[in-house]
């Protein structure tokens, strides 16, 4: 039986009836990854990164925001 731990961060409604969660993962290892759940529809899209990919891509958003 695994023993990874999912924390829940964030929920966003995201445009055209998307959904967005962010999760903490942290993997009975001690690894945590930074999980992104996209639903659409019944579809789903799960991505985990790494904190050095996750720091570049809040960059990029960053960016795109300002």
């Amino acid at each position: 039986m695994s023993e990874d731990k999912v924390t829940v961060l964030e929920k966003i409604d995201a445009p055209w009836g998307k959904e967005i969660e962010l999760h903490r993962v942290e993997y009975e290892s001690g690894l945590a990854m930074l999980r992104l759940r996209i639903r659409e529809g019944r579809r789903f899209t799960i991505i985990d990164l790494d904190a050095d990919t996750a720091r570049r891509m809040a960059e990029i958003l960053g960016d795109f925001a300002r």
